[in-house]
């Protein structure tokens, strides 16, 4: 095979990745069964903080970075994957421990590759990807824990975010009353558009730490920790569900037993990184009852080259809804 494209991260100074566009061959990837053509691939918070060398998400360099992939099988030597099959890759190290999206061609385990589930174009899952994948399972997991559209008000963190902004198209089909949290005015009619019933700005997660405070909410989607998830276990409801799976604001938890003893509130963290007959179920959901009605809406395509920039952006919370690239986008190596 021809050589490809990829962004691939090097060594740099002050232990800051420098990430540049070079051109490999299969043999330059991790190991694997399985070679696949990548057509998309999302840009994430950690794909951000792991080309900025930030909490030394990459331990090992050089690596190509991207957490998810979508994209057709080219080579297999595993029976259950054939050439031309349609896959999602995510979890398992991908991107971190073993080269990832972004580049023209990925090769990974076969135990690591899902069949795209009927319903859903590579388009889709990509626009849908990890973070999809993580509203999707905090979803799930809420309602296996006794959330109902019935029992009252969602409230979703850091809403303009895309794990956020997922999660409140999905909740908003299923029914749900949802609130949304930002602090970004600017943003109102594109988080009503989704489906938030209510705006609040981030001010309203101030105020008084006292142990319990009013009941407000049956469940809640938290992406940013710290005191704002402290504030939100003080503010659910008896036998309300909290699902939990970033740190943007902070990963230090300060908060007391009382949320949890006298009103029985539950949180969950949500681990995106599942056991594939888990990942299956959910997906199959995403391409289904928990389909995303506006991933047009809340995406936008890139290139390769553009991934400093889009990096960049997220991590000065500049980024609302998606970001994916787009492997068919050439562009001329410096």
């Amino acid at each position: 095979m021809s050589e490809f494209t990829a962004f691939r991260l090097y060594p740099g100074e002050s232990n800051k990745p420098q990430g540049r566009l070079v051109r490999l061959t299969p043999e330059d990837l991790s190991p694997g069964n399985v070679l696949v053509r990548t057509a998309f691939a999302s840009v994430n918070y950690k794909d951000a903080l792991a080309a900025h060398g930030i909490n030394r998400i990459i331990r090992t360099l050089p690596r190509i970075g991207g957490i998810d992939l979508v994209g057709h099988v080219a080579a297999s030597a595993d029976p259950r994957l054939r050439e031309g099959d349609a896959v999602i890759v995510q979890g398992s190290g991908v991107g971190v421990d073993h080269d990832g999206g972004y580049a023209d061609y990925a090769r990974v385990p076969g135990d690591w590759v899902l069949p795209l589930p009927a319903g859903l174009d590579l388009r889709e899952a990509a626009f849908i990807g990890v973070a999809g994948y993580t509203a999707a399972l905090s979803i799930d997991l809420m309602a296996l824990n006794g959330l109902a559209p019935e029992r009252g008000k969602v409230v979703v963190n850091g809403a303009t975010g895309g794990v956020a902004s997922l999660a409140i198209d999905m909740l908003a089909a299923q029914g749900y009353e949802v609130s949304a949290i930002t602090g970004k005015p600017a943003a109102h009619d594109y988080l009503k558009a989704l489906g938030a019933r209510e705006i609040l700005g981030r001010e309203v997660a101030g105020g008084e730490a006292r142990p319990l405070a009013e009941a407000r909410w049956a469940g809640a989607v938290d992406s940013v920790g710290g005191e704002a998830l402290a504030w939100l276990t003080r503010t659910m409801q008896p036998e309300g569900v909290i699902a939990a799976f970033g740190n943007v604001g902070g990963a230090v938890l300060e908060t007391t037993v009382l949320p949890f003893i006298l009103r029985g509130v539950r949180l969950i963290g949500v681990n995106a990184n599942s056991p594939m007959p888990l990942r299956r179920r959910i997906w199959d959901r995403l391409a289904s009852d928990l389909k995303p009605r506006h991933l047009e809406t809340f995406g936008r395509t890139i290139g390769l080259a553009d991934l400093p920039e889009a990096f960049q952006r997220l991590l000065d919370a500049r980024v609302q809804g998606r970001l994916i690239v787009d492997l068919a986008l050439r562009h001329n190596l410096p």
